[in-house]
């Protein structure tokens, strides 16, 4: 089986229902008892790759929240009320760190860019949206561009990457807006290259269609660009990040822009019900996501591609038949691995080996291509930047070695 043989067996329009941002502890449809096992393989892990707040109990992340709260907040500092007081400071931080003149918090992501593709809609005239079949939106909110707030997609390509700018200029449908999602995460956390994003950028100009970027993950895109996140953000019209994906946060998400549009978008987010009355505490991890995790991810980024090198050797030295890492060197500090096994024959080999060895390498893996391919997704964080090369083969040879034969 060759890589493209496993590209092309993916379906490209998937109706899966869960989201795997959380991966490995988050899926709806997991079984209960295997999810409270890798609950506890993560929790009890001496060595993991990434280790998720999520898994950590209730009372213990309110109570590291409170605890790192002074690093943001004073403690004479009112708390938030309809978006006000630290929810404004957050914006403001925001708005600086991407070069726009203004940032709106939303409660999630998917309102955000609803909002924004919404208020890009009615400016334009156009309530076309074009994007890639991979992006969020279509595979992961429940049509819900469509069936809520009245918009139409169209895809300029339906390869594993962005669009070119030759498809986006050739495309045979006018559009209002391109949406970018940088990285392209279900496509491998996928990212073009600088020259490549500016033309295609160009090219949707000469259309006369703005530029949205779904930047959930542009935090950590700034190491495969070379260039700082006011550039990067600056070729987009408007930008949506998120908080709780690389910045660990408890949740939300900011759309930034124009003054006018961020006005236009903080009507719409009342209107979808986003107007929330207090949100202090996703605020406070937000900001402490900025300052202590932000600087940090092109550290991650750095070891991700040390990581996947020695995966792709372990896999080999091991005699695996086939197994790709995707992208070959990590546009970020997020990744594929494909390996040719049915997924809950791998995802039992992890559970077997972190609940034997306390060392937790692969989280739950999916079936999303061809019949006995299977795929899961690493993430390299501060735990990860304690393995070694040898440390990672010597874990993979312990995982394989697990597999049945």
């Amino acid at each position: 089986m060759t890589a493209n043989d496993a590209e092309r067996g993916r379906p490209q329009d998937t109706d899966r229902e869960e989201d795997r941002d959380q991966e490995p502890d988050q899926e709806q449809d997991q079984d209960p008892t295997q999810r409270a096992r890798r609950r506890a393989a993560a929790l009890g892990a001496e060595r993991i790759l990434q280790r998720l707040p999520l898994n950590l109990p209730l009372t213990e992340r309110l109570s590291a929240l409170a605890a790192a709260a002074p690093e943001v907040a004073g403690p004479d500092d009112p708390p938030d009320m309809y978006g006000d007081a630290i929810v404004a400071t957050l914006e403001e931080q925001v708005a600086g760190l991407l070069g726009k003149e203004a940032a709106a918090f939303f409660p999630t992501g998917t309102m955000a860019q609803q909002v924004a593709l919404r208020c890009w809609a009615g400016r334009t005239g156009n309530a076309t949206v074009a994007l890639h079949p991979m992006s969020h939106p279509q595979l992961h909110e429940e049509d819900a561009l469509s069936v809520v707030s009245g918009l139409r997609t169209v895809h300029p390509t339906h390869e594993r990457r962005m669009p070119t700018a030759d498809e986006v200029r050739e495309h045979g449908e006018p559009f209002g807006t391109l949406m970018l999602e940088l990285p392209l995460r279900d496509a491998g956390y996928v990212l073009p290259t600088w020259e490549e994003l500016e033309e295609v950028v160009a090219a949707a100009r000469e259309r006369d269609a703005v530029v949205h970027f779904d930047g959930a993950r542009l935090w950590e895109s700034t190491a495969h660009f070379g260039h700082p996140l006011t550039e990067i953000a600056g070729l987009a019209d408007s930008v949506y990040v998120s908080f709780y994906k690389s910045l660990e946060g408890l949740s939300g998400a900011a759309l930034a822009g124009p003054r006018t549009l961020v006005e236009e978008a903080r009507v719409w987010r009342h209107r979808y019900g986003g107007q929330l009355f207090q949100q202090y505490p996703a605020i406070v991890s937000a900001l402490l996501g900025l300052k202590n995790t932000l600087p940090r991810l092109p550290e991650y980024v750095a070891h991700a591609r040390v990581v996947a090198e020695a995966l792709r050797e372990g896999f080999a030295a091991a005699g695996v038949p086939w197994s790709r890492v995707h992208p070959e060197q990590p546009h970020t500090h997020q990744f594929q691995v494909w390996l040719p096994y049915e997924p809950e024959v791998l995802t039992e080999a992890g559970l077997g080996q972190a609940e034997e060895t306390k060392t937790l390498l692969f989280g739950r893996w999916f079936s999303e291509g061809p019949p006995g391919l299977a795929v899961t997704e690493v993430t390299v964080t501060e735990a990860g930047l304690e393995w070694t090369a040898d440390d990672v083969k010597e874990a993979v040879a312990e995982f394989v070695r697990r597999i049945p034969g």
